[in-house]
């Protein structure tokens, strides 16, 4: 029989959607108040030109960015972490619904994982209604993505960013080992 053995840390990464750069800011702000400092940003572009699921609740053609946080995550925390988010989203809602989307999700050293509300086939629930989802896969190199990878994140721009986050990832590996 195998022991049980700890989870190893693994890297905490916060996709935002927003048509409103002052409060991509404050949230960013926000953010950093909950979980450290950002160690990592993406260059911003629009979500819009993907999808336009969520332009009329933000009040317009939406960005996305994503961050990256400097420490380590237990990853049984990701249902805590997206129901904080979840919070964060309803402080910020204006009279169309929510002005901000906040993402959270992991890496690790073979993939990224993203916690969400919504249910599927694919995804594992793990507690108070937030599922997990395998959204990437590295192996030989390079991020794979799913026929279920949200579009935009199977685009060369956000995987090349998760890549330059991964090696982030590796770089703090060892120390995370010691949290």
């Amino acid at each position: 029989m195998a022991t049980p053995q700890k989870f190893e840390y693994e890297k905490l990464v916060i996709g935002l959607i927003y048509a409103d750069e002052e409060l991509l800011e404050t949230v960013k702000t926000e953010l950093e108040a909950l979980y450290g400092e950002i160690d990592s940003e993406s260059e911003k572009y629009s979500f819009s030109d993907f999808s336009g699921y969520y332009d009329g609740e933000a009040g317009g053609t939406v960005c996305r960015q994503f961050v990256s946080f400097k420490a380590p995550v237990d990853p049984s925390r990701l249902a805590e972490i997206k129901l904080m988010t979840n919070d964060l989203e309803r402080t910020h809602e204006g009279a169309t619904g929510r002005r901000v989307n906040i993402d959270p999700g992991l890496i690790g050293h073979g993939k990224y994982v993203m916690a969400t509300t919504k249910n599927a086939s694919w995804r594992i629930p793990l507690e108070k209604g937030i599922y997990a989802e395998l959204t990437l896969s590295y192996a030989r190199k390079r991020w794979n993505d799913f026929y279920w990878t949200y579009c935009d994140v199977k685009s060369e721009r956000v995987k090349a960013y998760l890549a330059g986050v991964r090696k982030i990832y590796l770089a703090q590996r060892k120390e995370f080992e010691k949290a």
